[in-house]
């Protein structure tokens, strides 16, 4: 049984289709990416999972559950945890404070209190390398800081399917490398699943996915082992704009 199952999912806003009928299955441990030009409907199809929107058609399982009309707090008790492109930091809160909120709305909602949540955010804080900036204001926080404070409140919730919207966007060379690592790492000690949506960092993409789906105006255009995907000439004309990946 796969832990996250997609069938037929489809999405509309008005006439415009920004998801369009994509089934989708990600098995318990897998690193698995979703990549395509900006527009194809990645981070709709994210939303879709996370409980943001609610498809107009086709259904949504996890971990044996259908979660097709679930809210989002309640798949994040599920054990569906996710970061977002654009760091939000609860404003006036610490880095603590911020990580703690996810401990306490995720996978241990209803069974910890403050004092434990506190704790587990000092171990996922600890393990992102933000122990120094504990204490201070979370939006006084550099961007990549941001970044790694997202990370660190998604893992604290406990998931068993971790959704990571754009990561390493804007990240330099060697940053890129450091979180992924990192991801890498968290992963196979946490025993979870990542989902990592990516636009352009393919160098990240072929380091850390196992397999991807490549999405374009909505669809699945095609899924497979990452390298074997990314070398197809309808792929890099989608998403480069010519038949090979650049530097070829």
């Amino acid at each position: 049984m796969p832990l996250l199952e997609l069938d037929g999912v489809s999405k509309r806003f008005g006439g415009l289709i920004a998801v369009n009928d994509v089934s989708l299955k990600i098995e318990k441990g897998e690193s698995f990416g979703i990549v395509g030009p900006n527009g194809s409907g990645k981070t709709t199809l994210f939303n879709l999972i996370s409980g943001i929107y609610r498809p107009d058609s086709g259904r949504i399982f996890f971990d044996g559950q259908e979660i097709t009309e679930l809210p989002p707090y309640r798949r994040a008790q599920l054990g569906i945890g996710r970061s977002f492109q654009i760091p939000r930091p609860f404003k006036g809160a610490t880095v603590r404070e911020n990580v703690a909120v996810g401990a306490l709305f995720g996978t241990l909602s209803g069974k910890i209190d403050v004092d434990s949540a506190l704790e587990i955010a000092d171990h996922y804080i600890e393990v992102v390398g933000l122990h120094e900036k504990r204490n201070d204001e979370a939006e006084r926080l550099t961007a990549v800081e941001k970044k790694l404070l997202e990370l660190a409140r998604a893992l604290a919730m406990k998931p068993k399917l971790l959704l990571l919207d754009e990561v390493v966007a804007g990240m330099n060379p060697k940053d890129v490398d450091r979180v992924v690592d990192l991801i890498k790492r968290v992963k196979e000690e946490e025993e979870i699943a990542v989902v990592a949506m990516v636009e352009h960092v393919i160098p990240a993409v072929m380091k850390f996915a196992e397999r991807i789906m490549v999405m374009h105006e909505g669809r699945k255009m095609v899924e497979g082992p990452t390298l074997e995907v990314l070398m197809m000439d309808e792929v890099a004309m989608v998403y480069f704009g010519e038949s090979k990946l650049p530097g070829e």
